[in-house]
């Protein structure tokens, strides 16, 4: 305990000075508790005010899929130039050094597989998820399917204890394969999604009306990969989503199944951070692709 004796009144009160603000960055976001703007400022680069996201939970559903054979060899190399990653429990506690101190999108729900029907899925434990100190709940939302009402269901409860624990959820919006990914589909499901509790969103991004689905969405959206397409469309894509308000991308196939996957993540970081062409970008990727 400090000594009363001989101590100095305090006098430094910046009298007449307000008060400093500090404005969050990331839309609809500004009324968060601390806990959950703390993850979020982890995830999310306040400077650019986006995000890169390498995702590789792809096999909770398909198993060992192309380039997810060997995580170990594949993915491990690749997670110091992600800003955040996306991956299962399993997966985060087998090949993932804690060392490498990125936030975790964990997710969150589990179910059927490719076998069957998708998105018929339950929860994991809270417990858990805080155990290995998730940045982020991510939670699959399948409008339109005959599992709408169960995960949105998954999606309610889990906003519920990341609000009670700090924990921002992702809503990931599922397209089935009778589902058209248009601007009125992924603008329903996306604003669902947000309206439900989820902090941010993942959803896909489409040619025209991507700028009315972010618009309408008042929290940030992040871009899915989708399925591999050659490095200048993947490029490109990026590109017009970031330029039409999205807050990042979640890329995994077209990151971990190229032909370069270090040169490609670092491409993509060009476009989403700098606001690279997707044309710089693509040298870049050229450039780094010689590289030891």
């Amino acid at each position: 305990m400090a000594e009363l004796d001989n101590t100095k009144d305090a006098n430094d009160y910046g009298i007449g000075i307000p008060v400093k603000q500090h404005p969050f960055f990331l839309k609809g976001l500004e009324h968060a508790e601390w806990g959950m703007k703390d993850r979020l400022s982890r995830i999310f680069n306040p400077l650019s005010g986006n995000t890169v996201m390498l995702a590789f939970d792809h096999g909770y559903i398909m198993g060992p899929t192309s380039g997810l054979e060997r995580m170990d060899l594949t993915i491990t190399p690749l997670i110091e130039y992600a800003d955040c990653i996306m991956c299962t429990r399993g997966a985060l506690r087998s090949i993932v050094p804690p060392t490498s101190n990125k936030p975790v999108s964990l997710r969150y729900s589990a179910g059927t597989t490719v076998l069957t029907e998708l998105n018929d899925e339950c929860l994991l434990d809270i417990e858990d998820a805080i155990r290995v100190n998730a940045s982020a709940l991510a939670i699959m939302v399948a409008i339109g399917s005959e599992f709408e009402a169960v995960t949105i269901k998954n999606l309610v409860r889990t906003a519920d204890m990341g609000a009670k624990y700090g924990i921002p959820t992702l809503g990931v919006t599922a397209v089935g394969k009778d589902l058209v990914r248009d601007s009125r589909y992924l603008g329903l499901a996306s604003r669902i999604c947000a309206e439900n509790g989820a902090t941010f969103v993942k959803t896909y991004f489409c040619e025209t009306g991507f700028e009315q689905v972010v618009a309408a969405c008042p929290v940030p959206i992040v871009i899915a990969g989708g399925k591999k397409l050659p490095e200048n469309e993947a490029l490109e894509f990026a590109y017009q989503a970031i330029q039409q308000g999205a807050a990042g991308v979640d890329m995994g196939r077209n990151v971990f199944q190229s032909e370069h996957p270090i040169a490609m993540i670092q491409a993509v970081r060009a476009v989403v951070h700098d606001k690279r062409t997707p044309k710089d970008a693509l040298d870049l990727y050229n450039t780094l692709k010689h590289q030891k």
